[in-house]
């Protein structure tokens, strides 16, 4: 396969780093976005010109479409972009500040949505690309304690839905990536509300204490996740949604077919609240 152009945010860590690494060694060239350039010091020096690091913070709008024109500029296509930069915030929702529920929204969501906004007018000039968005199986089901990353979640999946739709006729895909709970640095970069003691025998505490303990259950494997985003990315026909994850599939599944459940349920008087022809 022909080398390709990408361009990725938040690649300190987790997916972003992971995905650098494996681009970078098949022979692709990479656009890579960090809080601090230091991050990918030791890339940068094994692969010289084929990686291109911006030092971004993606809620900084007016710095994304800088960063996002100086990539395009340097790298003169960019085939492939994921938008990964992201972090997880854990409280109920009354027991959040509203700094954190602010900046929760603004990193994930808003911080998100600049960057395709930004992307989209190149990819439209070069006659098409992809978009990777790293979302999560909290994209379509919810867990007690993580109702504002839930939220961001939830919209930027509605978002890359709609977009998807109205950039069809200029070649330009997405897939929404959910990949369900995970080997990476998700949980060190959790961002934690001040606890309320009302709390503590609700189900918010059950899963506080889930992961205070090593109880909440991880199973998925970074780096085969990362092979299956590769994979997507490369395909000719890629897939809207990409679940990650037995625990994902699951999560997911039930979710969805609850929703369908309780659908039916309402049919009789959702039915009859049509205009009366």
């Amino acid at each position: 396969m022909t080398s390709r152009n990408w361009f990725i945010t938040g690649t300190s860590t987790g997916f972003g780093r992971a995905l650098t690494e494996k681009l970078l060694a098949r022979g692709d060239r990479v656009a890579a976005t960090v809080r601090k350039t230091a991050a990918l010091g030791d890339l940068k020096a094994q692969y010289g010109d084929r990686l291109w690091v911006a030092v971004l913070d993606v809620t900084d709008t007016q710095g994304v479409r800088r960063v996002v024109d100086q990539a395009f500029a340097k790298m003169g296509r960019i085939d492939v972009i994921v938008n990964n930069a992201g972090y997880g915030l854990f409280g109920a929702a009354e027991e959040v500040s509203d700094e954190q529920v602010r900046h929760q929204i603004d990193t994930n969501l808003i911080g998100s949505i600049s960057v395709i906004r930004a992307c989209l007018p190149h990819l439209r000039a070069q006659g098409g690309g992809h978009v990777l968005q790293v979302s999560s199986e909290g994209g379509q089901m919810t867990y007690p304690g993580f109702s504002l990353y839930h939220a961001t979640k939830w919209g930027i999946e509605g978002f890359v839905e709609a977009t998807a739709k109205e950039v069809t006729p200029f070649r330009i895909a997405f897939t929404l990536v959910e990949p369900g709970p995970t080997g990476t640095n998700f949980g060190a970069g959790l961002v934690r509300s001040q606890p309320m003691a009302v709390y503590e025998g609700s189900p918010v505490g059950e899963v506080r204490h889930a992961m205070a303990s090593g109880e909440f259950q991880v199973t998925g494997d970074a780096k085969k996740m990362v092979d299956a985003m590769i994979t997507a990315a490369d395909s000719s026909a890629p897939p809207l949604r990409l679940t990650l994850g037995s625990i994902a599939y699951a999560s997911i599944y039930k979710g969805l077919n609850d929703r369908l459940v309780a659908l039916e349920a309402s049919k009789t008087i959702t039915l009859t609240t049509d205009l009366d022809r």
